[in-house]
């Protein structure tokens, strides 16, 4: 893709640093590389701010959020004032002291079946970067959280820069902060940005988490950045495969057609014409990027922090629609599952239920349609129901997943098994 708007790195000015003070040297690639393997981490670059695609990467971002595709997710709009710039389009809106962009990488690439490989009957699907799982003192096996997790190996990470280079200003983020991550590791040599907006690694695929921590250290000048060619070539696995047609075109995403978007981040009821399209997915969505042929060779990368449950692997959707609040408390806490809630959860389930056209689900879905008949009300806090006084995320998916199985004659048992895109 042809690049536009660069701008080569600002100099340096006492006025922007800590107190005034100079920008201390930091380390090289080759440095960072061997001090994030000790943290933990599988890979890692370093990028001097600001990197040269920075009005780029800028451009696309506010194009991005002003054609409305970040859809609720209004964090991702933030601005500072009175400028009103996109605070997540440049690191250095929200960070001017930044002279450095640290980007490590963890690999979450389990020994388990795609998403877009046959299943077992009945089965769900939970995002692979979801399954992650720890066992505690005693061997019993607990949810982890990846942002915790990894946060803890910046922190390690951050403590030896310390100890190496003395005090400099700094800060961690994994997913939390108002950075864009993939396009630092860009910036880093850590990949491309793929056809399905991922960041895609040469060697490690695009299974992997990224952690951020940006530093007041500056790059010795002899480092020059990193860069990784794109390597889609004509491919357009992703966008055929999509099944919401979230991927508009190469290289760009409407967040409100992402599966991972209307099952995780959506509060309230998930549009009539995309449920279809969800198929069996109840958390996140893997689609686009088990068909890419990069990953074909990904390593298996789940660590033991990170490791994958084995009862998130393609579960049962009776099992999850017999779950209820203090099950999914019990089960998902710690879990980046929890962020979808009870409340999102059930109504992904009742779309899945629905998807699979199966007379087997009706029960579950005859008592969600009227939910009054409940015992307990879940709560719907959080959730939107301005486009309907009376909404209820749950009891409105399991209408229309009844009206679907009814008006497909249902049946009792799969016509084919899934096939494999």
């Amino acid at each position: 893709m042809p690049l536009a708007g660069s701008i080569p790195p600002a100099p340096l000015r006492s006025s922007d640093e800590p107190n005034g003070a100079t920008a201390p040297a930091g380390p090289t690639q080759l440095e960072i590389h061997g001090l994030a393997r000790k943290a933990g981490f599988t890979e890692a670059g370093i990028v001097g701010l600001p990197y040269p695609e920075t009005a780029h990467d800028a451009a696309r971002y506010t194009e991005f959020i002003d054609r409305g595709r970040a859809g609720s997710m209004s964090y991702l709009a933030r601005r500072n004032q009175p400028q009103g710039e996109l605070l997540r389009s440049r690191p250095d809106l929200p960070f001017p002291w930044a002279r450095s962009g640290i980007v490590c990488l963890a690999g979450y690439h389990a020994d388990a079946p795609l998403s877009t490989q046959p299943a077992p009957f009945g089965a769900a699907w939970i995002a692979r970067y979801a399954w992650s799982g720890k066992k505690d003192s005693n061997g019993a096996a607990r949810p982890s959280d990846y942002h915790k997790v990894l946060l803890q190996r910046l922190r390690r990470l951050e403590t030896e820069l310390h100890n190496l280079y003395g005090d400099f200003e700094c800060r961690a983020y994994v997913d939390t902060g108002p950075v864009v991550e993939r396009n630092l590791a860009r910036a880093a040599g850590l990949g491309w940005t793929g056809k399905n907006t991922c960041l895609i690694h040469p060697r490690l695929g695009s299974w992997n988490f990224l952690a951020v921590l940006l530093t007041s250290l500056q790059l010795p000048v002899a480092e020059t950045p990193l860069t990784v060619p794109d390597r889609c070539g004509s491919c357009r696995r992703c966008l055929d495969a999509c099944p919401t047609q979230a991927l508009v075109e190469p290289y760009q995403m409407d967040a409100t057609r992402c599966i991972s978007y209307l099952t995780i981040e959506l509060r309230g009821d998930i549009p009539d014409e995309l449920r279809g399209g969800m198929g069996r997915q109840v958390f996140g969505c893997d689609i686009c990027q088990d068909v890419c042929p990069w990953n074909r060779k990904s390593p298996i990368g789940a660590e033991d922090d990170l490791a994958a449950r084995g009862e998130l692997i393609n579960p049962q959707l009776e099992w999850l629609a017999e779950l209820e609040l203090a099950d999914f408390e019990r089960l998902f806490n710690g879990s980046p599952i929890r962020r979808a809630g009870f409340v999102g959860l059930r109504r992904n389930i009742a779309i899945a239920m629905g998807n699979s056209g199966l007379i087997r689900y009706l029960p579950w879905l005859e008592r969600w349609a009227d939910r009054a008949s409940e015992s307990v009300a879940q709560p719907l806090a959080g959730f939107d129901t301005s486009r309907n006084a009376d909404a209820d995320p749950i009891q409105n998916a399991a209408r229309w997943a009844l009206n679907r199985i009814r008006k497909g004659s249902g049946r009792a048992e799969p016509v084919l098994p899934l096939k494999e895109l």
